[in-house]
Formats: C-alpha cells, structure tokens, sequence
C-alpha cells in the first residue's frame, strides 16, 4: 500500500468510527501518519475529559484503523 492509500484508508476508518464519538459529545482528527506505521490522532470534545478515552483508543480507534491498514502498529492520542 502506498502511503497515500494508507491516509486514505486511516481516514476511512476515522469515518467509520466518528459517528460513535460524536453521539457522546467528541471527535477525532487525524494528526500524521509515521513512517507508514504510526499513527497519531487527536481526541477532541467530550472525549478529552472521558475517564475511558485510552479504552476508546485501543479497543474503538487502533481496531478500527487496524482493520483497514493491517500494517499500521500504534496508534496514540496527541494533545
């Protein structure tokens, strides 16, 4: 994959998963992409004072993106 459709593809997962950020009060934007591996996006509204939001992260966010680029390997929030 080249690192264009990589971004493509993140952002297709970003889509997928912001209906379900937005419907609590949040968001999510993408910051950059690493090396074609890492990924760093940003929390935003509800979702920077959620108690749960590294939970959201890993199991919502990092599955989701894994799932359309395979190849990704971390994925954090940057404030």
């Amino acid at each position: 994959m080249t690192s264009e459709e990589i971004k493509i593809n993140v952002q297709k997962a970003l889509d997928e998963i912001r209906p379900f950020l937005n419907s609590d009060g949040g968001d999510i934007t993408l910051i950059s992409i690493e090396n074609d591996k890492h990924v760093k996006v940003r929390l935003e509204g509800a979702c920077v004072a959620c108690g749960v939001n590294q939970m959201t992260l890993k199991a919502g966010v990092e599955t989701t993106i894994k799932k359309y680029v395979p190849e990704i390997e971390t994925v954090e929030n940057v404030l």
